[in-house]
C-alpha cells in the first residue's frame, strides 16, 4: 500500500504530452545537478509513459521523485492502451495524477471512475495525486465548493480508511494554462474546505496541492497560505529553472 505521508512541502511537475529523449536528457539533468533535498521538501515529475524508463535511469539515485499522469482502474487484462499501477511500479514510480480536469473534460473521467483509479493506484503501491476542481461557469454560479466535495466524496468514499495515503491537488479549471491563476486567498479558501472535509476522514495531514497557472512569481505568496502544501504544475514544470525557483518558493 502507499504510505501514510505526514504534511510536507511538495512540487510536482505534470509534463503533459510534451517531451523528447533528447529535450528529457536536458531538463532532468538540469534538475538533478540544481536540486538540493532539504528535509519535509520533495519534488517530482510526471512524465508521459513511454518516458518513464528515462525517468527512472536519470532519478533513481536522486532524492527527486517520478511518477505517471493516469492510471487504468483495472490490474490488468483486455484493456487496449491502458496502463495497470504494477507496470507504473516496475518503473519505480512513486506518484500518479488522477482525475486531471483534461482528463475529466476531454476524454470523459467521471467522478466513479476517477474514485476506481485512486482505488488501483494505492493498491498497486502509489501515491495517487488526486485532482479536484471547478470551472468559470461553475465558480460564477457560486458552486465551487459544491463542486469540489462531491469530486473530494467520491474518491474518499472509494479509499475508506486509505484516505490518508493521498495526495490532493485543487486545480480550478478556469485557471489551466490560461494565465489566469486563483488569489492566493481564493485558493486558500478552497484549501481549507478540503482540508476540513478531510479531517473527517482521519486525513487532516494529507498534502494539498494547488495547481492552476502557478509560476515563480506567483508561487511564494500561494505557498505562504495555511493549507497550500505546494504546487501541481504545468507548464513552468518543462523549464528546469523556473520549475526549481517554485519548488524553492
Amino acid at each position: 500500500m502507499g504510505l501514510n505521508r505526514m504534511r510536507g512541502k511538495l512540487v510536482v511537475g505534470n509534463w503533459k504530452m510534451n517531451g523528447g529523449l533528447a529535450a528529457n536528457e536536458a531538463l532532468l539533468s538540469e534538475l538533478k545537478s540544481a536540486w538540493t533535498s532539504v528535509p519535509g521538501r520533495e519534488i517530482a515529475v510526471c512524465v508521459p509513459y513511454p518516458y518513464l524508463a528515462q525517468a527512472n535511469a536519470a532519478l533513481e539515485a536522486t532524492s527527486i521523485a517520478w511518477g505517471g499522469q493516469d492510471v487504468s482502474e483495472h490490474a490488468s487484462g483486455a484493456f487496449t492502451g491502458e496502463v495497470s499501477a504494477r507496470m507504473l511500479g516496475e518503473f519505480g514510480c512513486r506518484y500518479v495524477i488522477v482525475g486531471h480536469s483534461e482528463r475529466r473534460a476531454l476524454f470523459g473521467d467521471s467522478d466513479a471512475a476517477v474514485a476506481a483509479k485512486t482505488v488501483a493506484a494505492l493498491a498497486g503501491g502509489l501515491t495517487p495525486i488526486a485532482c479536484v476542481g471547478e470551472t468559470l461557469a461553475e465558480r460564477d454560479a457560486g458552486t465551487t465548493m459544491a463542486v469540489v466535495l462531491r469530486q473530494l466524496d467520491a474518491v474518499l468514499g472509494a479509499v475508506g480508511e486509505n484516505a490518508s495515503k493521498l495526495v490532493v491537488a485543487y486545480e480550478p479549471v478556469w485557471a489551466i494554462g490560461t494565465g489566469r491563476t486563483a488569489t492566493p486567498e481564493q485558493a486558500q479558501e478552497v484549501h481549507a474546505g478540503l482540508r476540513a472535509r478531510l479531517a473527517k476522514s482521519d486525513a487532516a495531514e494529507v498534502c494539498l496541492l494547488y495547481g492552476g497557472s502557478v509560476k515563480a512569481d506567483n508561487a511564494k505568496a500561494l505557498f505562504a497560505m495555511a493549507d497550500i502544501d505546494g504546487g501541481l504544475i504545468g507548464g513552468a514544470s518543462l523549464k528546469a529553472a523556473e520549475f526549481l525557483a517554485i519548488a524553492r518558493a
